[in-house]
């Protein structure tokens, strides 16, 4: 079985979790699960579908509030050749993918009344019927479905069918918030840092009163803002302790620069972390990089060719983000704009590469 991060920790929103998650996993009812966005309840329904004896078919995801309601029945019922102006193929929907698996249905708050209705027809009745097709289809499919949203607010506000909630909400499942389970974060950061430590590096390491600025800070993105968090750090400061005093406080959440606050006036500190340059950077550097390894900064600054800290001092952060948008600059060259291969140059993920390119709008290169 996977580790899933809801799974992470002793606190006891998290053993509940996985009491809960060992119960009901063989179950064929439906589950509903709510919490807030970032809690991760995608991973909780793959955590369902793996331990389950659904577990060797498929487990299909689709979010329901990114797809355009005159598109959603499409996606999940199929449609046949000629069906509507552009079906030019037959096309196999959701529920026919899932088939002896599980189809999870996320954000089913936002999905309209008119789809509302067609859904619980099939599952009243576990068919479904192609758009321009002859025939209903039967199927066999777990349905897990999850939501941020308050459906019984949304009924009473006449958005959300009272029929479809109580079909859909059989087996209730709540993921906590991060701020809920805090004591679960030091279990959390290592489990994060191994996942994100660069190739061949040792993975970060979290002083103890960083920890335990992490575990007063309110977390609106939960688990998947700390994940990215240690993402981040991984990459700028790769094999190394953090020290929240020495962490630039762009780099913070807004809610830790207060915490780094209380710490800079308790002792200040004068070395700042040390920004680690990128694998590829080190690789060109050939025997320069060796002979500086002890000395980042310097080899930040051959890499670029760039001087020494001048007497009247720089903007530490406009040089780094310049530093970053001649890497990645540098990367898409090389890749001939390929952004996989550049993200695998610069030891990024796809989507990391693709905001940061967007940010410093290198769309064109």
């Amino acid at each position: 079985m996977k580790t899933h991060s809801q799974y992470i920790g002793a606190s006891n929103a998290a053993q509940s979790l996985r009491s809960m998650l060992a119960t009901i996993a063989n179950s064929n009812a439906t589950v509903m699960i709510t919490g807030e966005s970032g809690t991760g309840k995608e991973l909780l329904a793959r955590a369902l579908h793996e331990q389950s004896l659904r577990a060797g078919s498929n487990f299909v995801p689709i979010n329901c509030a990114a797809i355009p309601k005159d598109l959603l029945e499409s996606e999940l019922f199929g449609h046949r050749k000629g069906a509507f102006t552009g079906a030019v193929n037959d096309r196999v929907g959701r529920f026919e993918l899932a088939h002896g698996g599980t189809l999870f249905l996320d954000e089913i708050g936002d999905m309209s009344l008119d789809m509302q209705v067609k859904l619980l027809r099939v599952l009243q009745e576990r068919t479904i019927d192609p758009i321009g097709g002859s025939r209903q289809v039967s199927i066999d499919v777990r349905v897990i479905a999850a939501t941020h949203r308050d459906l019984e607010e949304e009924i009473s506000a006449g958005r959300f069918r009272e029929d479809l909630y109580y079909r859909l909400n059989v087996l209730p499942v709540v993921t906590p918030p991060l701020r809920d389970r805090s004591e679960d974060i030091p279990d959390l950061l290592r489990h994060f840092s191994l996942r994100f430590a660069m190739p061949g590096v040792e993975a970060i390491r979290f002083d103890t009163d960083f920890t335990e600025a992490l575990q007063k800070y309110h977390w609106p993105g939960n688990v998947r803002e700390l994940s990215n968090l240690v993402d981040r750090f991984s990459t700028l400061y790769a094999g190394q302790r953090l020290d929240l005093r020495a962490i630039p406080a762009s780099l913070l959440p807004k809610g830790l620069v207060p915490l780094q606050a209380e710490l800079l006036a308790k002792n200040p500190v004068v070395i700042p972390q040390a920004i680690t340059p990128p694998p590829e950077v080190m690789a060109e550097l050939g025997d320069a990089a060796s002979s500086l390894e002890t000395d980042v900064e310097d080899i930040i600054m051959l890499a670029q060719g760039m001087p020494q800290l001048p007497p009247e001092g720089i903007s530490l952060k406009d040089r780094l983000a310049e530093i970053e948008r001649s890497m990645i600059e540098q990367a898409l060259e090389r890749a001939q704009g390929n952004v996989s291969r550049t993200a695998k140059l610069l030891n990024l993920q796809r989507t990391t590469l693709i905001e940061k390119i967007n940010k410093y709008d290198l769309r064109s290169a």
